[in-house]
């Protein structure tokens, strides 16, 4: 009885580190994906933006990454499209943040 118990423990056993193996090699394709991904995104990236505008990005990435991330892939499936013409210059890409920012609501309280 106590062999039967062991043998069962030491199957369980085999069978949760196939499954953390598993998961350990899934998680490994998903990381080379996403780098992968990011590489090709900032090659197109470096050829439609001019060097001031990337580094504009790349500032505004540490205070509003969401922001920064929605205006990429904007531009990069732009860029695919074939829909750019020129390269994005500091003031294009300062004229397409503005209109990306959410509107700021003023909010305002009277005593009455």
């Amino acid at each position: 009885m106590d062999e039967d118990i062991e043998e069962i423990r030491q199957r369980k056993l085999e069978q949760l580190q196939q499954q953390q193996y598993a998961a350990q090699a899934q998680g490994a394709q998903q990381e080379q994906a996403r780098a992968e991904y990011e590489a090709k995104k900032q090659a197109i990236l470096r050829q439609i933006l001019t060097p001031e505008a990337r580094e504009r990005l790349n500032t505004l990435r540490m205070t509003k990454p969401e922001l920064v991330a929605n205006v990429e892939a904007q531009l990069v499936s732009l860029a695919q499209s074939g829909r750019l013409q020129t390269k994005i210059d500091d003031a294009k890409l300062k004229a397409l943040l503005l209109q990306l920012q959410p509107k700021k609501r003023d909010m305002q309280i009277r005593r009455v």
